[in-house]
């Protein structure tokens, strides 16, 4: 048995112990998939919530613009719309990696995240604008007070997958030269000629980052739950 698995061990292909020895050297890439991957979620946000008003407004020219935006950019690939900010806007403008990197991930998020928003804000009762009316509010301040609030937190668990799709759809920075982890891994791997090693090391880095993301949607999650069921005791 022992020898069986002495010659199992001599035959493994890959160097195990080079992963230890090189996962510190992912630090700095890894900071940089987390900036990418927050920068385009905040202003994934903006776009997204501005343009769930625009979908649900009364006003058509807001209607069909955010129709249009949606349908395109949902319908076309990631990829292709990092590629056409990084090298398809170059007769007009030239965009360094890390910009583009980040305006294609806001962009593309903001797609995604506008139906959601929408859809939260349509679930919540017309009722409650009703009645926010019927006591002498405006429009605009019972949608920020009454039904804004609401729709948030029923947006938070499908905003929390979204956010994981995000972080690991910033490793297509790499095809346009940012140093994130993936750029890294291939780096180390094709001057070592360790890429399995290398690349394990980027599933790992992933694997927490997506970990950690998780548990802080869930603790948001929850804190906004156990902040609704108090408010109902009080009421």
């Amino acid at each position: 048995m022992t020898d069986l698995l002495d010659t199992l061990i001599s035959k493994f292909p890959w160097d195990l112990s080079i992963i230890v020895k090189r996962f510190p050297f992912f630090w700095e890439a890894a900071a940089v998939t987390l900036t990418i991957t927050a920068m385009g979620i905040i202003v994934g946000m903006i776009i997204g919530l501005v343009m769930a008003l625009f979908r649900i407004s009364h006003n058509r020219f807001f209607q069909y613009t955010a129709q249009i935006y949606i349908f395109v950019i949902r319908g076309t690939p990631l990829l292709l719309q990092l590629f056409i900010i990084y090298y398809g806007l170059t007769a007009l403008v030239t965009i360094p990696p890390f910009p583009s990197a980040v305006i294609a991930l806001a962009v593309h998020n903001g797609a995604y995240i506008a139906e959601i928003f929408r859809g939260s804000i349509q679930s919540i009762d017309r009722g409650q604008m009703e009645a926010a009316r019927s006591i002498g509010m405006t429009h605009s301040k019972a949608m920020s007070r009454i039904i804004m609030p609401q729709a948030f937190k029923r947006a938070i668990p499908p905003l929390g997958n979204q956010f994981i799709i995000a972080l690991k759809d910033s490793s297509l920075a790499s095809t346009v030269t940012v140093p994130e982890l993936l750029l890294k891994g291939r780096q180390l791997g094709s001057s070592s000629f360790k890429y399995m090693e290398m690349l394990v090391i980027v599933a790992i880095y992933y694997l927490i980052l997506t970990t950690i993301f998780y548990v802080i949607v869930s603790k948001t999650e929850k804190r906004f739950a156990l902040g609704s069921r108090e408010q109902g005791k009080i009421w």
